[in-house]
């Protein structure tokens, strides 16, 4: 155990023993938001409709629940760090026992399966909210400058990058089984280490912070805002790419494990590149400047057609170096935010549990729109129409892209011109 690290300062070590819990939280992100439903349509035939208004009820209930779970964990941190690792190991162990009973449901039939699907996601989904926001809550409070909260969030995010990459690896190559054993052995690993964590300065107990409280800060809600937008439009490829990668491009279960392997893998090697950006450029300039990289570098995937596969590796390695940009940089603004406005080992929990709000219902809009349109218009999993085909192509790559262009002028709008503050302006241009 240790205390809280200063200045730029941010060993190794210390980096690993909190970020480490990072990589199997990130194993119910993928898994549940990409794959379940993937799983579901394809091994229980439940319809595409019903899958995405499901998946899109569950998140819009677990959304609702984010500000109340911030509030709570502002609770365990007002008694103190063990109380918070201890909440911890029991959202930890009902995250793992709640994903293995999503993939192997004990029931048969569609009623039965749509049951057990809602039931098994909050649960699980609630759990993992917990989790989320006080180990993000922890990295918050740890405090320092610009840089160190983009180091303390680079080892987080990073970390949970090889968190999705083992997950995508093991549930589309090998299999659900292989992929919750995993998972099990680095919830226990990723609790451990974070008990040996860097703790942040203790603080003298403080009245709950009002639910709403958080959206009453202008500078929050205009965070937020680009926060939300920026999310759908990543979003929605997340929830329809093995549809694209099989489907449309017609590649195999390994080809597309290698996609998503590969996409993470550059994001998670981008992550020193975003911090020297940060150091040049300010949070705000250089993850405006990842929005764009983005968009240049995904929008040709909407002209890709069947066997392309090695364009398609191209463009998932490019757009990956953006995602680097998406994962540490909006945290460690929101980081500076709630410092900035006193709130920094008070009410942390409050707004991140607001952030987290807006995360889940990123994901809910995602797929709770995109597949049943994508049904509406005619396509299928495992349909060879070409309109149909080129109908998911347009919601894949068009529709994110456009999303991700309107987020970067909110952005700019928003923060960068309004705001002529360090945390979002550039240190030099020249």
């Amino acid at each position: 155990m240790t205390t809280s690290p200063t200045a730029h300062a941010l060993p190794w070590r210390a980096g690993l023993s909190y970020g480490l819990l990072g990589l199997p939280l990130a194993f119910a992100a993928l898994p549940l938001y990409v794959v379940l439903p993937h799983h579901y349509a394809r091994s229980f035939g439940l319809p595409l409709a019903t899958v995405g208004a499901l998946l899109m009820a569950v998140r819009m209930v677990d959304a609702v629940v984010e500000p109340w779970l911030g509030r709570a964990s502002d609770a365990l941190f007002a008694r103190s760090a063990r109380a918070v690792l201890l909440a911890g190991a029991v959202a930890a162990t009902v995250q793992g026992l709640g994903m293995a009973g999503l993939f192997f449901p004990a029931v048969d039939g569609q009623g039965a399966l749509g049951a057990w699907l809602v039931g098994g996601l909050l649960v699980t989904c609630m759990a993992h909210s917990l989790l989320v926001i006080a180990h993000q809550a922890w990295g918050v409070r740890l405090g320092g400058d610009d840089l160190l909260r983009g180091r303390i969030v680079a080892w987080r995010e990073g970390l949970g990058l090889a968190g999705v990459i083992a997950a995508s690896a093991l549930s589309v190559v090998w299999g659900p089984a292989a992929m919750l054993a995993v998972l099990g052995g680095a919830l226990l690993l990723g609790w451990l280490t974070w008990w040996r964590a860097p703790r942040p300065v203790p603080q003298p107990p403080t009245a709950a912070l009002p639910l709403w409280e958080p959206l009453a800060q202008p500078a929050f809600r205009r965070l937020l805002a680009v926060f939300m937008c920026n999310g759908i439009a990543s979003a929605i490829p997340a929830a329809l790419m093995l549809f694209f990668a099989q489907d449309r491009l017609q590649a195999s279960e390994t080809a597309t494990a290698a996609f998503l392997v590969l996409y993470f893998i550059c994001g998670a090697a981008s992550m020193p590149l975003w911090l020297r950006a940060v150091q040049r450029w300010g949070l705000a300039w250089s993850w405006w400047l990842g929005m764009l990289l983005a968009v240049v570098c995904f929008a040709w995937t909407a002209g890709l057609g069947s066997g392309q596969v090695q364009a398609f590796a191209v463009i998932c390695a490019l757009t990956g170096v953006a995602l680097g940009a998406d994962l540490a940089l909006p945290g460690a603004l929101l980081a500076r935010l709630i410092a900035g406005l006193g709130a920094q080992g008070k009410h942390d929990g409050a707004y991140l549990g607001w952030w987290n709000l807006a995360t889940k219902l990123n994901l809910a809009l995602a797929a709770g729109a995109a597949l049943p349109l994508l049904q509406w218009l005619g396509y299928a999993p495992g349909s060879q129409d070409a309109q149909a085909l080129q109908h998911l192509a347009w919601a894949y790559a068009l529709v994110p892209c456009a999303l991700k262009l309107l987020a970067a002028l909110l952005l700019y709008v928003l923060l960068i011109r309004r705001e002529p503050h360090p945390a979002w302006t550039p240190r030099s241009l020249s």
